[in-house]
């Protein structure tokens, strides 16, 4: 980045000091989980955002951290001791703990003793996946928004826009998730768009006449959204300098890109605070689990919080199916493309797009940054 403020020498001072580089039974519960080895970071800005957006008081939300970095840990454990049983997980808010799914009642110890609770389930998260797997294969029409493996139901959820439910072509293809196996049908209010912003977006750029959000910093460069430009076009920074290059892109099937970035502009392994709370130190991309809260930074509505909604969700825009995103609750508008989500410390995927507002609110999607990262082959800047 070019500029500097007193906020960001601070901190690159302090960087450089650390180093730069359908279920059928309910749920079963277990001793507490384990205390996590380093308590979650838990900065005064991330607090007060999580604070506003998930009414938690500051313990809370400290508390909160605390056990959803516990309980990434907990879902790798579970996933590899249940095997071809493992149905699925997800975090719990109202009990910090995690949920696992599994179809085999025999497994259900193995998993307490882990420190999670466990559901019993008909369909094991493979079985689901190649369901999913199925749809993907299928041609949605417009009023399809979206469909995801959603551990909780033990199914495929189909995202239908309602005032298109009716619609033959909707209902065709309903039918035709339905005979590939098990499907809930949820109705949402509108149908998916991305975020950028023409000509006028955590920091800004341009390409074009369009203004979206830098996710994360990789070294040479950073990650963003595919949409936003194609590879080869030039990238104009937050003061209108050249700053870098598209050096691959991907929209739709995918939306995530690579820019380079020229002389005279460096990355570190911070994610802005827009002055309203601190700037954010990344330390990693450990893959929160669904139910884990989640914050978002972007150069149009700066910084807001929810949860993780669902994984592996394919998106229906406007101008093509994009697979394996990550549904949240949190908001987002116009120039918030690109931008980055984190949980804690820890780079969870650049935004892509959604429904709704941060007026009256709304659903985001992101692209989750280790694909993107094994994509093009790149290195996370982490502090």
């Amino acid at each position: 980045m070019k500029r500097t403020t007193p906020l960001r020498a601070a901190l690159t001072a302090l960087l450089l000091t650390v180093g730069l580089g359908a279920a059928h039974a309910g749920t079963a519960s277990a001793a507490p989980l384990p205390e996590p080895a380093a308590a979650a970071p838990a900065s005064a800005g991330l607090l007060a955002a999580m604070r506003r957006d998930l009414g938690l008081t500051a313990a809370e939300a400290e508390e909160r951290l605390s056990a959803e970095k516990a309980a990434v840990e907990v879902e790798k454990a579970a996933r590899q001791r249940t095997g071809a049983a493992y149905g699925g997980s997800w975090f719990d808010p109202a009990t910090g703990r995690l949920v696992v799914a599994v179809t085999d009642r025999a497994e259900e110890a193995e998993v307490r003793a882990l420190g999670a609770d466990t559901r019993l389930v008909r369909h094991s998260a493979a079985a689901l996946d190649r369901a999913k797997a199925r749809l993907d294969t299928l041609h949605a029409p417009a009023g399809v928004a979206g469909w995801h493996v959603d551990p909780k139901t033990n199914s495929v959820v189909v995202d239908v826009v309602r005032a298109e439910r009716q619609d033959p072509d909707v209902r065709s293809f309903v039918d035709r998730a339905r005979a590939g196996g098990p499907v809930t049908v949820v109705e949402k209010a509108q149908p998916p768009r991305t975020y950028a912003a023409g000509t006028v977006g955590g920091d800004p750029y341009y390409t074009g006449n369009v203004r979206c959000s830098i996710g994360f910093s990789v070294y040479g460069g950073f990650v963003t959204a595919g949409h936003c430009g194609q590879a080869g076009a030039a990238v104009r920074g937050w003061d209108g300098s050249a700053m870098g290059t598209f050096q691959g892109s991907s929209f739709p099937g995918d939306d995530y890109a690579y820019v380079s970035i020229h002389s005279g502009w460096w990355t570190v392994p911070v994610v802005l605070g827009w002055g309203t709370i601190p700037d954010q130190l990344v330390r990693g991309s450990a893959e929160a689990p669904v139910g884990a809260s989640i914050c978002r930074s972007g150069s149009t509505t700066h910084w807001r919080c929810g949860s993780v909604l669902a994984k592996n969700e394919t998106v229906n825009y406007s101008q093509g199916a994009v697979y394996q995103m990550t549904k949240t609750s949190v908001c987002a508008e116009g120039g918030d493309s690109g931008g980055s989500f984190l949980s804690g410390d820890q780079a969870q995927g650049v935004t892509s797009g959604g429904w709704g507002n941060c007026s009256s609110g709304g659903e985001t999607w992101f692209q989750p940054v280790n694909e993107i990262l094994g994509r093009y082959g790149l290195r996370l800047h982490t502090a």
